[in-house]
């Protein structure tokens, strides 16, 4: 946070001016000053124009929707690092190459120079070459690709069919599971935007809330289930279903609840590709070398438990070192988005202690319910979020950061439910299921015990 401090003084004059310049090109969202814009960038004599390189970002502005069906305007920018802002002169025979380049960290070789339009000073910048990606950026992005494609391969070799046939076996604990995370919560957490001013002043905080709690449960929830002394079975099978059940409705919430978001347009094709690619290929590969090598999946099942705790530290890490200055940044990053970024975990936890309640599910279920509404797969949600920001255009990574901040807190809620539980959903755990566990042993993914049924 010091360091982060450090980076909000010596920040530029010229990059803090370039957020509320993004805010107003954002919110206006108007084909006639797009236009103006794009006829000023192709007009400039860039005589006299600075040569600079750096690194940045594509951004990419859309005007609002018309009437007469015409086409809408598109206004390019580059953001550095830095977070200075600039209008992109470009050809149109590049616009084609730039497009696929959005959501990737570039490096710029470009002429820059100010000019005024209507009244207004802009920084306009004409490409020397065409960007190329960093390589630092391809090289994390494989790494998050990578790691996350392994943790669901380890999800998938702790998995059997019969995870799934809970669903017959014992619906109600699985209705009540699945009714919470993805019909509650995600009201819930729209009501909390809604209130706190997230939905219309900070749209993208408001995008990440709702990334959070359509995201699947992850490895962590059956991890704490087994700690909490919960029914393991019917955490493993909720989160087996909640994730098969994340390829349609993931995006779906996404495009559902993010609809009238001002100036969002969620990529429910990238979003939906992601999940297959990241998710459902790799849990179906694991569960196939369960189904035929089931020893050898059960001697590799604490490696990938270990991988799946080092993915998620390495993408928080690595995510919040690169993205410091949001601790500076206390209007938008203040005690409100902390309050509610705990509240979505925290709530989760209480909501899935409560409801299961009142449809009459034992304590030993109702554990594992509260910790697969309140844990969410953060490591699938920050990855989402890395891969669709810059299309997006969000500005200020508040997806990612939003998502970040979720899988931290969500720990600290996990581990203080744990110890709540034991007044608060007392349960008297069967001979069978201690000594189970006891045989078994903990691990990160799902801890590798026998599926014992209740």
């Amino acid at each position: 946070m010091v360091v982060g401090l450090a980076l909000g003084v010596i920040l530029p004059a010229s990059a803090r001016a370039a957020e509320p310049l993004y805010d107003e090109l954002r919110r206006a969202a108007s084909t006639e000053l797009y236009e103006a814009l794009n006829s000023a960038a192709a007009e400039i004599d860039w005589e006299g124009s600075e040569e600079r390189e750096f690194f940045g970002h594509l951004r990419l502005l859309k005007s609002a929707p018309r009437d007469d069906g015409v086409a809408r305007e598109r206004l390019l920018m580059v953001r550095s690092v830095h977070g200075e802002l600039f209008i992109l002169a470009a050809d149109p025979d590049d616009l084609s190459n730039l497009d696929a380049m959005l959501q990737d960290k570039l490096q710029f070789r470009a002429q820059v120079i100010e000019d005024e339009v209507d009244g207004v000073t802009y920084v306009f910048l004409r490409l020397l070459e065409l960007p190329r990606q960093a390589l630092l950026d391809r090289v994390f992005k494989l790494a998050i690709v990578l790691m996350l494609f392994f943790v669901m391969l380890g999800m998938g070799l702790t998995l059997t069919l019969r995870d799934f046939k809970l669903v017959v076996i014992q619906p109600r604990g699985i209705l009540t599971g699945v009714t919470l995370q993805w019909v509650l919560m995600p009201l819930i957490t729209v009501l909390i935007g809604h209130v706190l001013g997230f939905h219309d002043t900070y749209p993208f905080i408001f995008v990440g809330m709702v990334l959070i709690v359509a995201s699947p449960g992850g490895v962590t929830s059956n991890l704490m289930t087994y700690y909490a002394e919960g029914d393991l079975a019917l955490s493993i099978s909720l989160t087996s279903l909640s994730t098969a059940l994340s390829i349609i409705l993931t995006p779906l919430l996404l495009a559902l609840y993010c609809a009238g978001v001002p100036e969002i347009e969620i990529p429910v094709g990238v979003v939906m590709q992601t999940i297959i690619v990241l998710v459902m290929i790799p849990l179906a590969i694991g569960m196939g070398v369960r189904s035929r090598c089931t020893a050898f999946a059960k001697r590799a099942v604490p490696f990938f438990s270990a991988l799946g705790i080092v993915a998620l530290l390495f993408l928080i890490s690595a995510g919040v070192l690169s993205n410091l200055e949001k601790f500076t940044d206390t209007e938008r990053y203040g005690l409100n988005f902390y309050l509610m970024v705990a509240a979505l975990t925290g709530l989760g936890m209480l909501v899935g202690a409560v409801a299961p309640k009142l449809a009459r599910v034992s304590n030993y279920q109702t554990r594992a319910i509260s910790l697969e509404t309140g844990l969410r797969n953060a490591s699938l949600a920050m990855a989402i979020a890395l891969l669709i920001q810059d299309r997006m255009g969000d500005f200020h990574s508040s997806m990612f950061f939003t998502a970040a901040i979720f899988g931290l807190l969500m720990y600290v809620a996990g581990f203080a439910s744990i110890r709540l539980y034991k007044w608060a959903l007392p349960t008297l755990i069967p001979h069978l299921h201690r000594h189970s566990r006891a045989d078994s042993g903990p691990t990160a993914a799902s801890p590798a015990p026998n599926r014992c049924s209740t």
